[in-house]
């Protein structure tokens, strides 16, 4: 995999982080919901106080939906997800029959079986608990944080493995450029060239906090980490010694030659001997 293929990888998940920022869907105002997962609160859900999800258990999930609006809400899936970067990892989807009349406040209950959760996340991961009606049009969510005891060898995990393969892959290529004297003569170019390396390992720290449960990888803290590293990369390309040129070390190297050959000539004396 080329230099290039490796930064356009890297910079795509930043692309990813931010169309998942931006794309936050608008909510009916006039309906709102609260719920428990096992008696705790999931809106209250925070690092420090995850919603535990243990691979292979069944969880009793409550959800209390609020109609303040004047027409009935019916509600036919909750979706329990866990996303990261604007991918989704983790989700379990629930197909339920509530109707919510106006002014009315229902609760359903449902027990959840999380199968198949340890092939998909680890971690802390941000996750959202939302309805539906029977368009498939969320009608309210909660955000939450989950605390995912999965295994590393799962989707989650192989995405952080990718990401530390592309980034060490993209530091060796940088630094065979710094020792071969490959990198550009142009600031800019090299700053770039340093820049994808940058971008790496701000993801890769921001997976290896996620997995090691010291903070949520919100898509805010994976945008700010990369930036950072990837600006102190860009500048030390920037301000690095600009590399000598062909032409130069052409010169160079000619003027050693002439030097080599000086010194190998025999002195003579007067006579020629």
């Amino acid at each position: 995999m080329g230099s290039k293929s490796i930064a356009a990888t890297l910079i795509a998940l930043l692309v990813c982080a931010f169309v998942g920022t931006a794309t936050v869907a608008a909510q009916p105002a006039t309906v709102t919901m609260s719920a428990t997962v096992n008696g705790q609160d999931v809106g209250a859900a925070s690092a420090a106080d995850p919603l535990r999800l243990q691979p292979g258990e069944s969880v009793e999930v409550a959800v209390e939906v609020a109609n303040n609006g004047t027409e009935a809400v019916e509600v036919r899936r909750v979706e329990l997800s866990g996303r990261v970067v604007g991918l989704t990892f983790f989700n379990y989807a629930t197909a339920v029959q509530l109707t919510v009349e106006p002014g009315a406040t229902d609760t359903l209950r449902y027990r959840l079986d999380l199968f198949g959760l340890e092939g998909q996340a680890t971690g802390l991961i941000g996750g959202e608990l939302s309805v539906a009606d029977a368009a498939g049009d969320t009608v309210a969510s909660i955000p939450t944080v989950t605390d995912v005891r999965g295994s590393l060898i799962s989707v989650y995990g192989l995405f952080g493995i990718a990401l530390v393969v592309l980034t060490a892959l993209a530091l060796l290529d940088a630094a065979l450029a710094v020792a071969k004297h490959r990198l550009s003569e142009n600031r800019w170019q090299r700053g770039l060239r340093l820049l994808a390396p940058g971008v790496g390992i701000g993801l890769v720290v921001a997976f290896s906090a996620s997995v090691a449960r010291l903070w949520v990888p919100s898509t805010g803290l994976w945008l700010v980490l990369a930036g950072l590293t990837a600006a102190v990369f860009f500048t030390l390309g920037y301000f690095s010694p600009t590399p000598q040129g062909e032409e130069e070390e052409d010169e160079e190297l000619d003027e050693d030659e002439d030097l080599d050959a000086d010194t190998m000539q025999a002195p003579t004396d007067e006579f020629g001997r």
